[in-house]
């Protein structure tokens, strides 16, 4: 796949740019705890994990992928907010950047490509990871999960993102991990690059067909430019 006249570059983060899974699933069981319910393996909850803070803690909740359309409301609120609180106190101890990102993500802003941030982690837990993991400076624009009324797979982020660069959807590439991504990128009409190696619940990221599949992030280099 050659893509051409590309200058903007959108990225996911958890799962794509880096592993944040072991420091929310320390935050998913702290909160069990407090409730009184049983942990769950690290490896389950990364299952999980993908959809933002609010589908994450109802599936731990549910103690499956898919939500328990029983699920008590006012639980669901009263977690959210143990999460949130517990996340925050450790939203960087071991979420660590995937092996090339971080060199990665220097060569293609050196080269010209703008850098910019979709996630649908809430906007609030995005800078503390980026400064503590040394990439902040690098990204001209982060959207997260509550920064916008909808998140991937919607198009609005993506379409957001065009309006405040000031770019077409033909000039840019979404990267991501999660069919999330893939899907928000062909609602806005948008090329994509899908990562084997992320949270995507099992399932091979090339079934949503994006234009490119790589399972090393450091292959984006040779891939766009």
């Amino acid at each position: 796949m050659k893509f051409e006249n590309k200058n903007v570059l959108l990225f996911d983060l958890d799962g794509t740019l880096v592993d944040s899974a072991p420091d929310l699933a320390l935050a998913v069981n702290q909160t069990l705890a407090e409730l009184g319910l049983a942990s769950f393996d690290q490896k389950i909850i990364r299952g999980w994990v993908g959809n933002g803070a609010q589908v994450l803690i109802q599936r731990a909740l549910s103690g499956s992928t898919e939500i328990s359309k029983s699920l008590d409301v006012e639980l669901s609120d009263k977690a959210l907010k143990i999460f949130l609180a517990s996340y925050e106190a450790n939203v960087c101890c071991e979420t660590k950047p995937y092996s090339g990102v971080v060199d990665t993500l220097k060569s293609l802003k050196e080269k010209g490509f703008r850098l910019a941030i979709i996630t649908n982690k809430p906007e609030r837990f995005i800078s503390p990871i980026l400064i503590g993991l040394g990439m902040d400076g690098l990204f001209e624009l982060i959207i997260g999960g509550d920064t916008l009324a909808k998140r991937k797979p919607d198009p609005l982020p993506l379409n957001y993102a065009c309006e405040k660069l000031s770019v077409t959807a033909e000039r840019c590439i979404m990267i991501g991990d999660s069919k999330n991504d893939i899907l928000a990128a062909k609602a806005a009409k948008m090329q994509s690059i899908g990562l084997t190696y992320g949270y995507n619940y099992g399932e091979d990221i090339a079934v949503h067909q994006p234009e490119l599949v790589l399972s090393d992030f450091t292959d984006l280099l040779s891939a766009i430019t």
